[in-house]
């Protein structure tokens, strides 16, 4: 498992705030005080290092299925009305991202970046129903072989506030590959044609690039 490029800066600026804390209860507070703040700092370190974590996944592609973007729990699988960009009905497959869970996001399938749009917005808690259109938001649309378009969208919860998309317009990714990263709880909506299968149910958990969401 490795640390992901995402939490480098933040890793190592809250090592040395971190370490000039406790040289400062070492030097002007009593020993309790300090091994307390040793104690708190060495949690915390642990919880950002958890954090931005990357495990080993490997994937087999199949231009069939649509992968999981996103570890976390299914909070919603509904039929919605998509206005930003389909402008038709969609299956809509909603992960919510716990401040535990990994927050890489993937490529659910192989294809064509053929539309991309950030959309600044409020912070409502992810999991909330309002989060998928109100929130601070990222959206991209991928086209694969087949012409089939899936979109995934990005949302910023409560507490994250920064949203990471690597591919550009016109850019090409291959299913599982690193499409962005959220900070610190979050949300990702999947849009899936109304004709795809859905595989997943709701509440469950999933894992980004191994579970299978839909057939196409």
């Amino acid at each position: 498992m490795n640390i992901h490029k995402e939490g480098f800066k933040i890793i190592r600026n809250i090592i040395l705030g971190l370490l000039v804390l406790n040289l400062l209860m070492w030097f002007f507070f009593s020993l309790c005080i300090f091994y307390y703040i040793l104690s708190a700092s060495l949690i915390i370190l642990f919880f950002v290092l958890h954090f931005f974590r990357i495990p080993c996944r490997s994937i087999v592609n199949n231009e069939k299925q649509a992968f999981s973007s996103a570890d976390g729990t299914i909070v919603a699988i509904e039929e919605v009305e998509e206005n930003t960009y389909f402008k038709c009905k969609m299956n809509q497959v909603s992960v919510f991202m716990s401040p535990l869970n990994i927050h890489v996001n993937h490529f659910p399938v192989s294809g064509k970046i053929v539309y991309k749009q950030h959309d600044p917005g409020k912070y409502w808690v992810a999991w909330h129903p309002k989060s998928s259109a109100e929130n601070e938001r990222t959206s991209i649309v991928i086209q694969n072989q087949s012409g089939i378009e899936i979109m995934v969208r990005q949302i910023a919860g409560a507490v994250a506030r920064r949203i990471v998309t690597y591919p550009n317009l016109n850019d090409t990714g291959t299913q599982g590959e690193e499409l962005g990263f959220i900070k610190f709880g979050s949300r990702v909506d999947i849009f899936l044609p109304l004709e795809a299968k859905i595989l997943v149910t709701l509440n469950q958990k999933v894992k980004g690039k191994k579970t299978i969401l839909a057939m196409l």
